[in-house]
């Protein structure tokens, strides 16, 4: 069974991903509306997610 506290440092992990992916898209794209801000979100929420899978299955902790 997972710990509130793993899974609380697991939560922290990915909205650290997800904020720096945001960021890194909000920089790229040319114009910024609702459309765009939509898609990034979630383009960097399944970033996010991917990135803190690979770093659990190299066994970094």
């Amino acid at each position: 069974m997972v710990g509130r506290a793993t899974l609380f440092r697991a939560l922290l992990e990915v909205l650290g991903w997800w904020a720096a992916l945001a960021v890194l898209w909000l920089m790229f794209i040319s114009a910024v509306d609702t459309l765009e801000l939509a898609v990034g979100a979630a383009a960097s929420l399944l970033g996010a997610i991917a990135a803190s899978a690979a770093r659990r299955a190299v066994g970094a902790r």
